[in-house]
Formats: structure tokens, C-alpha cells, sequence
């Protein structure tokens, strides 16, 4: 019975993530952090899909876990090819929905934190950037939401320089959205369900 709720909650969880992106992020070029982002910059600058982004850029990660983190790869996988899949089958739908970017940025935060949540949840994520800090934390004992939030920072100051810096401002709110929704989610009796 667990995993039948686990593989829902990986479906259902990488389409919020999707419907977060290419309902509110897509439409007023607004980016997420880690691979994601680098996808969403790929796909407005030259119209590369991001769910094809998303999985060249984490072949290496996922490489290098294979023969490092066997448990990271095993719990990581079918999230990042679930969400990288639906990120691409689900962008038709991003002319859907007309509100002021300011919203977008909130809603698309909120969505795309719901689907992180219910990956979390369930001990996965989308892989990627999330390994990286994973590994540096191991490694130096800083905790690995400092680095997330420092390689997400330098993929929002790419887009925004790369963009615009209404790319830039928007994205920081949106940034935020995720985290405070994740951390809703994750969150038992005021203890987050830590990644192993």
C-alpha cells in the first residue's frame, strides 16, 4: 500500500509541479532555482524544452550518485524523469491562464511547493541541484539548505541578468512561495520529513 501511495504521490506531485511552471512561471518568464531554472532559462532564451534540460543536465549528478549515492539515485530517478516528463507534456497549457505577473509568481510558488512537498514527503525530490548540496553538506557539515539557496540564488542572478530584472524580482517571490509551502508540507508536529 505504500508505494501505490507513493507513486501517486510522485504523479500527483510532479503534475502540480508542472501546472506551477507553465500556468504562472512560462507566461511572464519567471524562473524556479537548480536545474529547473537552468530549463526555464534554456527554454526562453532559445526555446529548448525544459524537460529535456532538466534530464541532460542531470545525467552527470546522476552518474556520479550512481556510483557514490546508490540511495540517492534509486530515491531521486523517478522523480526527475516523472516531473522532467510532465513539465514538457503539460506546456501546451501555458497560455491557460491571464493574471498579473505579481500573482503568477505567487501561485506558480505555490504550486510548484505543493509538488515538492509531496515528493519530499515521500523521501524523493527531482534530483539535480538538490544532490549537489546534499554531497557538499556530507562534505563540509554547512547545512544543505545554505547551499541550495546559494546555487538557487545564482541561477535566479544568471536569468536575471540573461532576462530581465523583472525576471529577477519576480522569481525571488517566487522562490520564496516554494520554500514556505515545502516547508508547510514537510513539516509533522514541527519537525521537517528530512531527505535521506
Amino acid at each position: 500500500m505504500y508505494f501505490v501511495k507513493k507513486a501517486l504521490a510522485l504523479i500527483i506531485g510532479s503534475i502540480f509541479l508542472s501546472l506551477g511552471i507553465n500556468l504562472f512561471l512560462v507566461p511572464h518568464k519567471i524562473l524556479d532555482g537548480g536545474t529547473v531554472g537552468i530549463g526555464l532559462i534554456a527554454n526562453y532564451l532559445w526555446g529548448f524544452n525544459t524537460g529535456l534540460i532538466i534530464i541532460i543536465l542531470s545525467i552527470p549528478i546522476f552518474i556520479f550518485a550512481w556510483f557514490h549515492y546508490r540511495n540517492y539515485f534509486y530515491n531521486s530517478l523517478h522523480g526527475m524523469i516523472l516531473s522532467a516528463f510532465f513539465i514538457d507534456f503539460l506546456s501546451p497549457v501555458n497560455h491557460l491562464i491571464e493574471i498579473e505577473a505579481i500573482y503568477s509568481a505567487i501561485l506558480g510558488g505555490i504550486f510548484v511547493g505543493i509538488g515538492m512537498g509531496l515528493l519530499l514527503h515521500f523521501q524523493t525530490s527531482t534530483g539535480g541541484t538538490d544532490f549537489i548540496a546534499q554531497f557538499l553538506y556530507a562534505r563540509t557539515g554547512i547545512n544543505v539548505g545554505i547551499y541550495i539557496l546559494l546555487i538557487d540564488s545564482v541561477v535566479i542572478i544568471l536569468g536575471g541578468l540573461l532576462l530581465s530584472s523583472e525576471t529577477f524580482y519576480l522569481s525571488i517571490i517566487t522562490l520564496l512561495f516554494i520554500g514556505l509551502t515545502t516547508a508547510l508540507l514537510t513539516s509533522r508536529k514541527g519537525h521537517v520529513v528530512a531527505y535521506e
